[in-house]
């Protein structure tokens, strides 16, 4: 049976990469986004075998979800659940970064800055988490992405480092008490609106590395750990 995957942020960058891998594996892929116009011209680019034109496996359904607000999650995700029966993977991706990487002196962040980046970024991937739980299927995966600023210090990162180091917490909390497998990807430097990166890489090279991690990375390496690039390229060439 094709796997059910649910994946929150995927209107562009990571997220949308990740969801057109999944949909050539012939998965049934739920996106998600905050604008509901992107969230169906998302859905109708990846039924339709995406931008290039090119063949299509899978299937795109989609809704518009804030993960801010706990009650979109849950009728997300039931909504999920109904057109497809039990969720196998969950990525949880939706994130904001207020401000230019390098240019967000966490000193210079404001209340309403640092407030929203942590209920969207670490706040967020709590109610994804706990919305999806009820619906997971046996041998589920959650995966959240992550990268090296949130155990590293670097200037002018701002609340967006503090968020993902909690987002970490996050998942390695879920991990220790869930019975599906639940950890932290890295996919390293990548050129998405948040990062704005011109040296990074593209998002569709890393796709590939989730697919891996939901899909064959052994469980007991993922569940409460990281995964990155170096795991990935070791199990796969």
């Amino acid at each position: 049976m094709d796997p059910t995957v649910a994946i929150t942020g995927a209107t562009s960058g990571i997220g949308r990469a990740v969801a057109e891998a999944f949909v050539d594996e012939g998965a049934f892929v739920a996106v998600s986004g905050r604008d509901g116009d992107a969230v169906d011209r998302t859905v109708a680019a990846l039924n339709e075998g995406g931008e290039d034109g090119g063949e299509t496996a899978g299937t795109a359904w989609g809704a518009r979800v804030d993960v801010r607000d706990e009650f979109d999650l849950e009728r997300f995700f039931e909504r999920v659940a109904r057109e497809a029966g039990p969720i196998d993977a969950v990525f949880a991706n939706a994130a904001v970064f207020h401000g230019g990487p390098g240019e967000s002196p966490v000193d210079e962040t404001s209340y309403a800055d640092y407030d929203d980046t942590m209920r969207t970024n670490a706040r967020g991937v709590f109610a994804t988490l706990s919305e999806a739980v009820p619906h997971l299927a046996e041998g589920a995966r959650i995966v959240v992405p992550s990268g090296g600023i949130a155990h590293e210090s670097r200037p002018g990162m701002g609340a967006y480092a503090v968020s993902k180091a909690a987002a970490e917490a996050v998942a390695r909390g879920f991990a220790a008490d869930l019975d599906a497998t639940v950890g932290v990807v890295d996919p390293g430097l990548v050129a998405t609106d948040l990062t704005g990166k011109e040296r990074a890489r593209d998002p569709e090279s890393v796709a590939p590395l989730f697919v891996w991690a939901v899909t064959e990375a052994p469980a007991e390496d993922l569940n409460g750990e990281r995964l990155g690039l170096r795991e990935w390229k070791s199990a796969t060439r």
